[in-house]
């Protein structure tokens, strides 16, 4: 078996150019391969189409390749935390192709499984499966780029939008175990999306914070084979961010008025 060990971060991302497709593993802030990005940003690679749930926050995850306008296109789900984000859409610098999260799961796991198409009932009747649905605005405001219309049939008299799956160039996941082989063990919520990720994509890179050796790992237990992985790398430390905290204050004197949550972007 081939040993994907690869020495660093910087060496497994090298060979990234511009103008590159990447499928971005994570849910929010919640298992994103933090130390391949970080890498990325480093090289210096833009002009870059990313396929994740989400696109970071202003100065984390994604966020921070977004924040130097090096994502020319995103293909993602949920962008509602990003003022940075906002602003490149709606200024005619970013463009945004907005897909059901559940579709958008589908896409990469049907390109992984190597089938081009699927029906779905998710965006029958709007304007995911008329057409319509801004993508890119130009400087003054007006729509540059809109969705185009898609397939729509009729199966047992339900109807179903036609979405075609993702294979995008490479794949950049984050995972708690793997083995020099590949094999890889997601913990937790970290399981959204980075198997899919990493299936779909044509070159797929995974950080994981503890490598073992083959044999380690019972089988059973693999959640993701490696078949679909190409490089490993070692990131025992990456950082963990929480998108959303909430702490509870201690319990205030009688009559006094203390509010019960306090949020901040942690």
């Amino acid at each position: 078996m081939i040993n994907k060990v690869v020495a660093s971060a910087a060496a497994a991302v090298a060979d990234i150019p511009n103008g590159a497709s990447l499928a971005v593993g994570g849910f929010g802030l919640c298992g994103i391969p933090v130390a391949l990005i970080e890498a990325l940003h480093q090289g210096g690679a833009t002009n870059l189409e990313t396929v994740s749930n989400n696109c970071g926050v202003d100065d984390w995850g994604l966020g921070i390749l977004l924040k130097e306008g090096r994502i020319r296109r995103t293909i993602s789900s949920y962008v509602g935390e990003n003022k940075e984000f906002a602003r490149q859409y709606l200024a005619g610098e970013l463009e945004v192709v907005l897909t059901p999260q559940g579709t958008l799961a589908e896409k990469l796991r049907a390109g992984g499984a190597g089938i081009p198409a699927f029906y779905t009932p998710a965006g029958v009747g709007t304007q995911v499966s008329e057409g319509g649905l801004p993508q890119k605005y130009d400087a003054d405001g007006n729509v540059a780029i809109a969705s185009a219309a898609k397939e729509v049939r009729n199966f047992n008299g339900a109807d179903f939008v036609l979405e075609e799956s993702l294979t995008p160039d490479f794949g950049l996941v984050h995972a708690w175990k793997g083995d020099r082989h590949g094999n890889l063990v997601f913990h937790a919520t970290a399981m959204n999306f980075n198997p899919l990720c990493a299936m779909a994509a044509k070159i797929t890179i995974a950080e994981v914070e503890e490598l073992v050796e083959p044999g380690e790992l019972d089988p059973e237990h693999v959640h993701l084979p490696g078949i679909f992985v190409q490089r490993v790398v070692l990131a025992p430390e990456a950082a963990k961010r929480i998108e959303k905290r909430t702490v509870a204050f201690a319990a205030a004197p009688a009559g006094t008025a203390t509010p019960a949550t306090d949020q901040t972007g942690a």
